[in-house]
């Protein structure tokens, strides 16, 4: 007995080691892709590129970072300015110290864009749970929004009300993924992410079953939508999601889904604003209604369904989503003042 608590406290050391240096490397070989802004003592990671008004700022799905538009930056760059960053604890950005609901998360936005000095207002596009972000944003703070673009918004009808089937699975959710942050730190991931770099797979699953249970599938859906980016992002992507500061946020922002659901209101229009509801033909027929009717927000609102199906749009079909935006900006564009324009 004490021969096995010898060679496991052995593994653990031997891992921790592992991942302090896995991340010391990875700190070097992958430096940050744009610059970090310090807002109330916490660094963000902010990715601009291109020049021209309005401003276009993408805001990334749950547990996504500035990564996740590689397809779609490129392009809105030869268009206009355009700004991806990542949320507190996600990317090259530091771990959060507030609560995740969506309302402390604009305003986390909102003092970011100050910092990085891009001027409303601004096309504002958000993906899945950044769509809601961007909702509030619209809601709250309308005069510094010339545009939304929402990208497969997350269903909230699905997580609201909040039934104890729903609970259940939100709090499976969140346990799974501070244990990956557990297993993170002490190389786990790291070392199954390197054998599924390498192209091995049974490893990796047999892992993913033994410690995720139903969860197991994900490592080949996580696996097939970043083969879906550019082969340069693959190495930068597996970096964050070994650090246990992903996991961590991950969980964070499930605790608070909720919550963040909470906060929209559903008595309020959007007026004028030019905007646009991307679906995928995937959602079934009560998320394609809720998406019906964000659209029907803004009396110059309309919707647009991605005929591929996928969730991440963004990745299976960028034209969709770039030309969504490149009408917005244009709205927006003749929107201007002369006074603004000079």
């Amino acid at each position: 007995m004490l021969f096995f608590l010898a060679a496991i406290a052995v593994l653990l050391i031997a891992g921790f080691i592992y991942q302090q240096v896995g991340e010391a490397r990875d700190a070097r070989r992958f430096p940050p892709r744009g610059r970090l802004v310090e807002v109330n003592g916490s660094r963000y990671h902010v990715h601009e590129s291109g020049s021209g008004e309005p401003a276009v700022v993408l805001e990334s799905g749950i547990a996504a970072s500035s990564l996740s538009w590689s397809l779609v930056q490129p392009e809105i760059a030869k268009l206009t300015r355009v700004v991806s960053y990542d949320r507190a604890g996600l990317g090259w950005s530091d771990p959060p110290r507030r609560k995740r609901t969506a309302a402390a998360m604009l305003e986390e936005l909102r003092a970011v864009l100050r910092a990085a000095d891009v001027v409303p207002p601004y096309v504002l596009v958000g993906h899945s749970f950044g769509g809601l972000i961007a909702l509030l944003h619209a809601q709250r703070y309308p005069e510094e929004l010339s545009g939304l673009v929402l990208v497969d918004p997350v269903w909230r009808g699905e997580w609201s009300p909040l039934g104890r089937e729903q609970r259940r699975t939100l709090r499976g959710a969140a346990f799974l993924a501070r244990w990956g942050a557990l297993l993170a730190r002490f190389g786990f991931v790291r070392l199954n992410l390197a054998l599924l770099a390498g192209g091995g797979r049974r490893v990796p699953q047999l892992a993913a079953r033994m410690t995720a249970g139903p969860g197991a599938s994900m490592v080949d859906r996580l696996v097939g939508q970043v083969r879906k980016l550019p082969a340069e992002v693959w190495p930068m992507i597996s970096a964050h999601w070994c650090n246990p500061k992903s996991f961590e946020s991950m969980a964070d922002h499930l605790d608070a889904l909720a919550a963040s659901i909470g906060e929209f209101r559903r008595d309020t229009t959007l007026g004028d604003l030019p905007m646009i509801v991307i679906s995928g033909a995937h959602l079934g027929d009560a998320a394609q209604r809720e998406h019906e009717q964000d659209a029907r927000l803004s009396t110059r609102g309309r919707r647009v369904i991605a005929p591929g199906g996928g969730h991440w749009v963004q990745l299976d079909e960028p034209d969709i989503v770039v030309y969504a935006i490149r009408e917005i900006v244009e709205a927006a564009r003749r929107n201007l003042s002369p006074e603004h324009r000079a």
